[in-house]
């Protein structure tokens, strides 16, 4: 089945849509940003802001630059867009406290409309419910499992509209994945501090499974690679390996610096007691700021 056709202006179109998106999400941060420093209330640290930024550019690099160019040719390079959708850049934008950000960047009216309705029941009951750490893990599990069976894979890969949705779905999942993890504004301390360790461990299950099977193998798992034009000397099975090694090998490191954090936080004398790993100081002061209570409890 041969892939669906993409001319020079279709892509470029694409490309340039996405980083006019980038640049707008990254302007209101900076503008809400400012307007917390100016407030000094709730202060969000410049290297926070730098991490969100970070983040962004993760996304533009994935989608965007040049490397966007072999992903339909190198199963590597698709497996490096979905470590920087799923895995890097969502927990660098958390630890950015977006939701802050932006929730000074809105008008006064948008700030009423949004603590109006965050004060509906539901609503509440729908944030608790969507950002509790089983869902979170389980969502996150079955989405870079789905993607990688063979026949969704191709489907992702003769559809351009179905590629997209599968870039979208992998950095919606990296974000639900990261949010018990960062523990961003507003979220609050929920359930003791070991619990995050264990979740970091749990989830490198489904990649050691998906990278073991590819690693492992003496077949290729996707076919439609063979009629691919074969780039850096790469052979269609060695790809695969170094695909599924690089997986395995950047999540459990990546995985690990959160986790040392945390242990070293458990560990220590002084024991410092919070949500999470990140947990924000920035939760203290919330009360200070008329329209965040509402907010507060999601």
């Amino acid at each position: 089945m041969p892939l669906e056709p993409h001319t020079a202006m279709e892509l470029s179109s694409s490309r340039a849509t996405i980083l006019v998106v980038l640049i707008l999400v990254s302007f209101i941060y900076v503008r809400g940003w400012r307007g917390v420093r100016k407030a000094r209330v709730n202060n969000i640290p410049i290297w926070r802001a730098a991490s969100f930024l970070f983040g962004v550019s993760l996304i533009w690099a994935a989608l965007c630059s040049p490397l966007a160019e072999f992903d339909h040719d190198l199963l590597t390079v698709h497996m490096i867009q979905h470590l920087l959708l799923m895995t890097f850049a969502p927990a660098l934008i958390l630890l950015g406290e977006p939701l802050l950000a932006f929730w000074h960047g809105l008008s006064r009216f948008g700030q009423d409309m949004v603590g109006l309705l965050f004060q509906v029941p539901f609503v509440q009951r729908f944030a608790r419910t969507v950002t509790r750490p089983a869902l979170c893990w389980t969502v996150s599990a079955l989405t870079l499992m789905a993607w990688h069976i063979p026949e969704l894979f191709m489907l992702g890969m003769h559809s351009a509209v179905w590629h997209s949705i599968e870039q979208a779905s992998f950095l919606v999942a990296g974000l639900f994945f990261w949010w018990p993890v960062v523990q961003a504004w507003p979220s609050n301390a929920t359930g003791p501090q070991w619990s995050t360790l264990l979740y970091l461990f749990l989830a490198t299950l489904p990649c050691d499974i998906l990278s073991g099977f590819l690693v492992f193998s003496d077949r290729v798992a996707y076919p439609v690679y063979l009629s691919m034009p074969r780039h850096f000397g790469f052979s269609v099975l060695e790809d695969q390996q170094c695909a599924a090694a690089l997986m395995w090998t950047c999540v459990t490191l990546f995985y690990l610096v959160p986790a040392a954090i945390l242990s070293t936080r458990l560990l220590s004398p002084r024991g410092c007691y919070t949500s999470g790993l990140v947990q924000s100081e920035l939760c203290r002061n919330t009360a200070a700021d008329r329209n965040s209570q509402s907010l507060e409890a999601v």
